[in-house]
């Protein structure tokens, strides 16, 4: 069972003069709807997920508005729904994760920016870079001038982000280009409102049918000569009709301030985080009005030469604020300024950081330095307090700790049936020793961690088969290659799979298949149908009608798969074992089953809750450790790696070291006394079934029990 949208979905609806309360990426689904979006597509993944998984779930009223709304597969199928706009009149968006899923999707992005669009086309781009980033730090920006799409970065708030995307597909339109919008992780979850207005239904929908193709226009294709006249056309047409969109419909904002003789040029995405900035060094007051002018850049890409200039004209200097490398912002300012002669004073990366996040403190001492430099007599006392403040605190933070926070990286939740299948590799390395693993974008990627620390390389969604081809040709032992379910049907299918078989190639490959795309949200895959979470559960075989891994992987000719239940470690570990020491040469596929324990829990926890309501048997099932028999030397902790599996002091007055205990937090997957059992470590782990409501036969065993024990202690 998913996550349930119903209230988000219930905000979509909102009417004219309505006000919308919410977090921007939901801001931007509503206004969405309010553009007359005919379809809409995508690939989950941070910070966007919010936006395809709240629209899959309203599938009824976007059937009723006639939008189309589909979770594909990957970005790239995503990328190509927007061929829709290519020749005929109707708007379409698609979002996917930052710049991952824009390499995915390049190949047909570049197809698409090259004819260009008639109707109004967005891809939203979840922006994950800086301190809170999961994946490579690169930038969209790059990528939006490699194609000439043009690409929006709009100031955090609600009402701007709204009127941005509203506006893009204007912009789009006007200058017949696909627009990219980026959208940061605080600019995804910021909090606000905005006034809302009616959603329109499109003229073009699954409500009104198109009753005739469009004609053949070989124009409008990818081919060349074609395509000589589309980079002419981009340049020539496109981007002077983009620039005259953004000025006319003032796109970008200028706010003055009392010190006009020098200015910032920010990106809009970092407008909130420069305010902050400057009211900390006592240059804007608390509503947000700054003493130094700015021009706030919602488009980042193209600019507007005589915006630039206009607002550079006459200041002694400029700094531009601009988060990440390289410096295309400041560089393509630079040039503007030279061609118009203007000789303001430009700065950039010589204040800023060339690289990272561009957080309040960041910004602060850039902007000090640069009000030092060209407005000496400015009186910048209150960032210096700042900053001395700052560093005692973090002094007396010191001193209170004993030294710096440890490191905390993420990890497998409690129960996750991933967890055990490392735990089983680390058993088979005891054996055969150490083995090349080659991981991939998901859960199972916390294997990076400790206690497992397994993984060689990451290259990819889905590419950990196709990493591991070359290391399988000169490598003694067999590497092993890991991949979720979501990995498997996002690209490792045909990148890893298909591949390994047209080259006859011998490998292993494991599959975890707990039912969902996990690491994006829990979002169904090609597997898992309705009845999959119970099947998995309970570990019964699929039908042979079924979308199932196995099935495909058989269809595609590969000869030996074998499936094996996660928390069976045993059986895992030695599966496992067999697969990287068996005489076969060929492709060894194992897939390790178990359903995504966030969503069993979702699953169960409803179920448990009405029992308990209505006075119904209830049994909860946890694990817990003899303190009498734990010997101490924690190897369980150490091959399991469970969050509630920790340490306590001994009650033995005559032993110093302390003793596993497993916390309340139990989901009782029973992890810890498999390895025990499979590792052949102390047998103090036992298992414990809590029941409430008992019925007459589980009260006549706890006292037949009780009896019994009693007798076999001493008096």
């Amino acid at each position: 069972m998913e996550r349930s949208f119903h209230s988000e979905i219930e905000a979509l609806k909102l009417g004219n003069g309505e006000t919308f309360h919410g977090e921007g990426i939901l801001a931007v689904t509503k206004a969405l709807l309010q553009s007359g979006v005919t379809y809409v597509g995508g690939y989950q993944g941070s910070p966007i997920s919010h936006l395809l998984d709240v629209m899959v779930q309203a599938k009824p009223y976007m059937d009723e508005l006639g939008v189309h709304v589909e979770a594909c597969t990957n970005e790239s199928s995503a990328a190509a729904m927007l061929a829709a706009s290519i020749m005929y009149p109707v708007r379409g968006a698609v979002t996917w994760k930052s710049v991952v899923g824009t390499n995915v999707a390049s190949d047909a992005l570049s197809n698409l920016a090259s004819p260009g669009v008639m109707g109004g086309a967005l891809i939203v781009v979840g922006e994950d870079y800086g301190e809170g980033a999961s994946v490579i730090q690169e930038r969209t920006h790059a990528f939006a001038m490699k194609s000439a799409l043009w690409l929006m970065d709009p100031r955090p708030n609600l009402p701007t982000i709204v009127r941005m995307v509203e506006k893009a597909f204007e912009l789009s339109e006007a200058s017949n280009t696909p627009v990219m919008m980026e959208l940061r992780i605080r600019a995804c979850h910021v909090q606000g409102s905005f006034v809302a207005s009616d959603n329109i239904a499109p003229a073009i929908s699954s409500r009104q049918m198109q009753q005739e193709a469009a004609s053949f226009s070989y124009d409008r294709l990818s081919h060349p000569p074609s395509t000589f006249k589309h980079e002419k056309h981009k340049y020539d047409v496109r981007m002077p009709a983009a620039r005259k969109f953004i000025e006319e419909a003032g796109l970008n904002e200028r706010f003055d301030g009392r010190h006009g003789e020098v200015g910032l040029i920010v990106q809009g995405g970092l407008y909130n985080t420069t305010l902050r900035a400057l009211q900390q060094a006592g240059l804007a007051t608390g509503t947000g009005e700054s003493d130094i002018p700015m021009l706030v850049l919602n488009v980042v890409y193209p600019l507007v030469p005589g915006q630039i200039a206009a607002f550079c004209a006459g200041k002694r200097a400029v700094l531009v604020i601009e988060e990440g490398q390289p410096e295309f912002i400041e560089q393509d300012i630079a040039t503007q300024l030279r061609r118009a002669d203007l000789q303001t004073r430009l700065h950039g990366k010589d204040l800023l950081p060339m690289g990272g996040e561009y957080t309040a403190e960041i910004l602060l001492k850039g902007i000090t330095a640069f009000v030092g430099e060209h407005l000496p007599s400015l009186d910048t006392s209150a960032a210096s307090r700042f900053t001395t403040e700052l560093a005692e605190v973090r002094e007396r933070a010191l001193a209170e700790l004993g030294g710096g926070v440890p490191a905390r990286p993420p990890n497998f939740c409690t129960g996750c049936p991933e967890r055990p299948v490392f735990a089983a590799l680390k058993l088979v390395e005891r054996e055969v020793g150490r083995l090349h693993i080659s991981t991939d974008i998901g859960c199972h990627s916390f294997a990076t961690f400790e206690p497992f620390s397994f993984g060689n390389s990451i290259l990819g969604y889905g590419m950990s088969m196709a990493s591991s081809a070359a290391v399988k040709n000169f490598s003694s032992k067999r590497p092993i290659a890991i991949m979720g379910d979501g990995g498997f049907w996002h690209n490792g299918l045909l990148s890893g799979v298909s591949s390994t078989l047209l080259n006859q190639g011998d490998g292993v490959l494991v599959i975890m298949k707990n039912g969902y795309t996990s690491a994006t949200g829990t979002q169904e895959t090609m597997s898992t149908p309705a009845s999959e979470a119970k099947r998995v559960a309970e570990g019964s075989s699929a039908t042979a009608d079924e979308m199932t891994i196995e099935n495909t992987l058989q269809g595609m000719g590969v000869k030996w798969v074998k499936t094996v239940h996660n928390y069976r470690v045993s059986q895992v570990r030695d599966l496992l074992k067999e697969a990287v020491s068996s005489p076969f040469k060929g492709l060894k596929v194992v897939i390790a089953e178990g359903e995504c324990q966030l969503e069993r829990q979702r699953r169960l926890k409803p179920i448990r809750a009405r029992r308990l309501k209505e006075g119904l048997r209830s049994v909860r099932t946890r694990y817990g450790v003899d303190e009498d028999t734990c010997t101490g030397d924690h190897s369980c902790i150490r091959l399991s790696g469970c969050p509630t599996l920790t340490v306590k002091s001994t009650t033995d007055p005559l032993r110093r070291e302390p003793v596993a205990h497993v916390t309340n937090g139990c989901v009782g997957c029973g992890l810890c006394g498999e390895v025990a059992d499979a590792a052949v470590l102390c047998p103090s782990f036992h298992k414990i079934e809590i029941v409430t409501h008992p019925n007459w036969w589980d009260r006549v065993t706890d006292r037949f029990n009780r009896f019994f024990i009693g007798l076999l202690q001493p008096a």
